[in-house]
């Protein structure tokens, strides 16, 4: 469209040469006519260029009475509402449930008449006021569906080939919005899934790092020492979870520092966008001011083509803003997919970090089982060490028994072999006093 405008600037400076070769008042003002008629012409027909599909009056009828209109006026709402010849009733309620739908601005708000406005019988405003209405709003929301030329004939007389196309530019934009609305909704509770999924994810990591401290303060309480043979894989393990323990908070920040760039992206596209809206605003502003001012044509050549130089420069000064939008916005998708990998990856760390939390609870329940068998046979040997000691006292106190009874017989044997001896030193006493006497007589 302004390639269009440019256009018939450049044919514009090509006749204002025309003014200056014109030596009366009247051919002047024959040429002035006939810029005039050429703008209004190039307008016109870039107006007639539409950026969305005409549909047919039957799809018309039947998409707005299944997806704007409820109730008895979807019921009552038929083809001969538009063709041959459109009812302006039907079409005014039409817009109004239409805005209702976008904007939640109802029918009878349009018949209220502001309290600052001081009219003497608003009673006699209440038909002007609501079509007033209508055509206002109407005319700011038709610039989002690409149509500029919205007027009051369109309310008050309307025409069956302006009125379909303005419906049709209506219906592509409510299908526009349809889609982008369920987009919205798709995002929104991936994101709420995400959310979910992290907070499950937190919290299974607070619960493995208490576990992870109550099993290390039951390992230090406990007296059982962890085999030499497995020293090592535990120390490697302990080494392991701690770098995956650091990774993971390292990829927790990143997450956190994408998360903060997206939401700037996210803002600076929102600014974009709006600019962007603004752009087009102010375009089809401008196409406004090119028909009030076609009446204000000014008749100096140079006046002219200051004019028309400035007029480049806005149009080229708006292509280039356009362009950088568009750039910025292909730079911003690019680092959405970016981060879109930065979560996949998480996702795949995370997954590897529970895979190795549940062979590490594996592993310590191993290390449980071992500790108890240890601490069975330990036990158990204590318990024999006890039966052993108490057989060696029952032998110790047999032993002194029988020491001391030996001990008594040893004592009495002696007795009596001293007995025994002082008898044989009695015989032999007698023996050699009876050899004695013996010899005595002999």
């Amino acid at each position: 469209m302004s390639e269009d405008r440019t256009q018939a600037l450049e044919e514009e400076e090509k006749h204002g040469s025309d003014l200056e070769g014109a030596k009366n008042q009247n051919t002047r003002r024959e040429i002035v006519s006939y810029r005039r008629q050429l703008v209004y012409n190039t307008i016109s027909g870039t107006m007639t260029e539409n950026t969305f599909p005409v549909y047919k009056v039957d799809a018309i009828v039947t998409f707005f009475r299944t997806e704007v209109l409820t109730g008895q006026e979807a019921k009552h709402f038929t083809k001969n509402d538009l063709a041959p010849s459109p009812k302006p009733d039907a079409v005014q309620r039409l817009y109004m449930r239409i805005l209702q739908l976008l904007y939640r601005f109802k029918p009878e708000c349009h018949y209220m008449v502001p309290f600052s406005e001081n009219i003497q019988h608003p009673q006699l405003h209440e038909w002007p006021t609501a079509v007033m209405s209508v055509y206002l709003r109407m005319r700011q929301f038709l610039r989002m569906c690409y149509v500029y030329d919205f007027s009051l004939n369109d309310l008050l007389a309307p025409k069956v080939k302006r009125t379909v196309t303005i419906l049709s530019g209506i219906m592509n934009y409510l299908h526009f919005r349809k889609q982008r609305l369920d987009m919205t909704m798709g995002h929104q509770e991936r994101f709420r899934e995400d959310m979910d999924k992290l907070q499950a994810y937190s919290r299974g990591t607070k619960d493995a790092q208490n576990r992870k401290k109550e099993w290390t303060d039951v390992a230090l309480e406990a007296d059982v020492t962890i085999p030499p043979e497995q020293q090592a894989e535990a120390r490697e393990l302990d080494s392991a979870l701690s770098d995956l323990q650091t990774n993971t908070m390292h990829q927790y920040q990143e997450v956190n520092a994408i998360n903060e760039n997206i939401a700037e992206w996210k803002t600076e596209m929102a600014e974009k966008s709006q600019k962007l809206t603004q752009l087009k605003v102010d375009v089809a502003t401008l196409k406004e001011n090119i028909g009030k001012l076609k009446s204000q044509i000014v008749e100096s050549p140079e006046e002219m083509k200051i004019q028309m130089e400035k007029m480049k420069e806005n149009v080229k000064n708006i292509k280039l803003a356009i362009e950088t939008a568009d750039e910025r916005l292909v730079g911003l998708q690019g680092n959405v997919q970016g981060v879109t990998h930065s979560e996949a990856e998480i996702q795949l760390m995370f997954k590897l970090l529970q895979d190795l939390q549940s062979s590490m609870n594996k592993t310590q329940q191993h290390q449980e089982e071992k500790r108890e068998q240890i601490a069975d046979q330990i036990q158990e040997i204590d318990r024999e060490t006890q039966h052993h000691r108490s057989q060696v006292t029952t032998l110790r106190d047999a032993c002194s028994q029988e020491t001391e009874k030996a001990q008594d017989l040893f004592d009495r044997l002696l007795a009596a072999l001293e007995h025994f001896h002082k008898r044989i030193q009695n015989h032999i006493v007698e023996g050699n006093n009876d050899i004695v006497k013996m010899t005595a007589n002999f």
